[in-house]
């Protein structure tokens, strides 16, 4: 049964129409994922559909009696509202109490809120999931939801995941997060260019089959393009006393050209020169660390030791108030830790991308900005101007003379990036990198960073980026230590569920407490039948271990590096890779053991 139908739908704000002559339908039970560049008419495509917003031309139908939900990315929550009225309204309370649906809504979306707080007293973050939870417990018909998973950590996003898979609404979202895509859709669609492209399956599908799109449609370019040069080549050698018969190859010819498609805008990241790193990056020795100085706020790290070696390519995970952000500024100098102390190698350039754009004066030019920088850079044989590389990145002409200050926060991402990237740094730590970008630039990111050789300290809830930009993955887990996760964000969830790490609540509050986590340490141990220093001799041995894993993976790394330059010498060859598998073998065997030694401490805490 169709739900919504849109025919011939156009809408513009400006002389540039987002969308033009749209056709598309909603069915009961679909899940459509809606992709697109920034500002290329996704959110003015939900609005028609939604009803919100009246097209220029064209017809939009809703079933009658549809009830439509809708999540837009800004929430309209009433400042002097309790949580409570917010979300459950008149319900009384033995009724969502005893809803399991509901009561499942809460834990996972709100279970570090207070009910009785006032909106005006919220976070972004605890606004966003306030109105989350209020749409959920709702019944509708078709759910609309904007970017649904900003501000949501990664075990949020999961839980969402499944969550919207299980219901019988028919679904349709707008993000950028394509691990999010990928586990709801059922069907994509592309708002480009006034149009919408349709693709069925998620986001894994839709990149599948827009490659082959791309594959038939440049198979029919070359052979237009093969004709363009044979009817040129032959006016070419055409007698001129020929009037007739030219005349209508030049106007076949022409007819060809004028239907050349004009080139479609990009975000082309370069790639710069790294400097060259030394053996030592970070070392942290003994850390001890608040996130509100010392002693002041939740205890991150507690005499913690830990290395980031050159070429580590490293996604830091943990639920939100966990500190991750706090361990970014600790290594780029930002905060001192309240004990111990930080080395940071002698050939270490660095580069910080924040989470508030603070660095970004907003009363200068967009070009002024990168001048400041460096006015002119070469890359290969070329030499770019900053203002030639700001169009590359999508600022054209008038747009670069824009007040920073009037940007939109996609463009203050992509111009923060292109900053750091022009300053040819060897160490990056990015803090929530993929915020406000669209997938196509988030895609050239990636290609990019793939490349990279420096070493690379990442904080994203998106998963997608994360397993695909970090070599592995290092966890906060609320005990005070970096714990390694060899099973990646799969693992970190489990540990998770299994009770191992602290929760947002937990988190956030702080244990300041260090004594108040030795009560837990020990009733932990007691209901293990562990005694407290047995408990951390087991912890200092999971350290040891880690530790061992990263000297290991540095050696494998040298390794590879030194086969590579004696490539042509076989007999050094043999036995740079009988030492690899040596190497190899200690790794698997140091792996399991630390597994072994992880569930064992997991059993302690489940």
């Amino acid at each position: 049964m169709n739900l919504v139908n849109l025919e011939s739908v156009s809408q513009a704000f400006g002389p540039k129409p987002l969308l033009s002559g749209v056709s598309l339908g909603i069915e009961q039970g679909d899940r459509v994922g809606v992709v697109g560049r920034n500002g290329g008419g996704k959110t003015t495509l939900v609005s028609i559909i939604a009803g919100e917003l009246k097209p220029d031309s064209g017809r939009v139908t809703h079933n009658r009696g549809l009830r439509v939900g809708g999540l837009s990315q800004r929430d309209d929550l009433d400042p002097a509202a309790a949580v409570r009225d917010l979300v459950l309204a008149d319900r009384a309370e033995h009724e969502w109490a005893g809803d399991p649906a509901i009561r499942e809504i809460l834990a996972n979306l709100l279970g570090d809120i207070d009910l009785s707080a006032k909106a005006a007293a919220l976070s972004g973050g605890e606004r966003r999931r306030t109105a989350l939870a209020r749409l959920l417990i709702g019944e509708h018909d078709l759910i609309i939801l904007d970017e649904p998973t900003n501000h949501l950590d990664i075990e949020a996003i999961a839980w969402l995941a499944g969550h919207l898979s299980q219901r019988k609404s028919a679904l349709l979202v707008v993000t950028h997060d394509r691990w999010f895509l990928d586990a709801v859709s059922t069907r994509t669609w592309e708002v480009v260019d006034g149009g919408v492209e349709r693709y069925e399956g998620g986001y894994a599908a839709y990149v599948l089959a827009k490659a082959e799109r791309a594959r038939i449609a440049q198979a029919a370019e070359d052979r237009r393009q093969n004709l363009m040069r044979k009817e040129i080549a032959w006016l070419r050698r055409g007698p001129p006393a020929r009037t007739s018969k030219p005349k209508f190859r030049i106007n076949a010819a022409e007819a060809l050209i004028a239907d050349v498609p004009p080139a479609r805008e990009s975000v082309e990241l370069l790639k710069f020169a790294s400097a060259r790193l030394g053996k030592t990056v970070y070392d942290l020795e003994d850390v001890t660390l608040h996130a509100g100085g010392p002693d002041a706020g939740p205890l991150v790290l507690d005499h913690c030791t830990w290395q980031f070696g050159p070429g580590d390519r490293v996604g830091l995970i943990g639920v939100n108030g966990s500190g991750k952000s706090s361990v970014l500024r600790l290594l780029s100098g930002m905060v001192a830790p309240d004990s111990g102390r930080v080395v940071e190698g002698k050939t270490v350039r660095l580069a910080h991308l924040s989470q508030e754009l603070v660095e970004l004066d907003p009363r200068r030019r967009v070009l002024e900005t990168v001048e400041e920088i460096r006015k002119y850079v070469t890359v290969g044989k070329k030499e770019w101007s900053a203002s030639q590389l700001l169009e590359i990145l999508g600022f054209k002409g008038e747009a670069q003379w824009k007040v920073v200050g009037d940007l939109s926060g996609g463009e203050r991402r992509r111009l923060q990036l292109l900053r750091l990237i022009m300053d040819e740094p060897n160490v990056l730590l990015l803090d929530e990198p993929t915020n406000d970008l669209d997938i196509e630039t988030l895609t050239e990111l990636e290609d990019l960073l793939d490349a990279w050789p420096g070493t690379l300290i990442v904080v994203s809830h998106d998963r997608y980026f994360l397993e695909r930009v970090a070599d592995r993955c290092v966890a906060l887990l609320g005990d005070g230590r970096l714990s390694m996760l060899p099973g990646g964000v799969d693992e970190y969830l489990e540990r998770r569920a299994s009770g191992a790490a602290l929760s947002a609540r937990a988190a956030s509050a702080g244990t300041a407490a260090a004594p108040a986590q030795a009560p837990a340490a020990a009733q932990v141990a007691v209901d293990a039948g562990l005694s407290a220093k047995e408990l951390r001799e087991l912890q200092k041995e999971l350290n040891r271990l880690e530790r061992q894993l990263d000297k290991l993976g540095e050696r494998e790394a040298k390794l590879h590096a030194e086969m590579a330059t004696a490539a042509s010498d076989f007999e050094r060859l043999g036995k740079l890779d009988a030492e690899l598998r040596e190497i190899g073998a200690q790794k698997d065997s140091v792996e399991l053991e630390w597994m072994e030694l992880a569930e064992r401490l997991d059993s302690t805490s489940s």
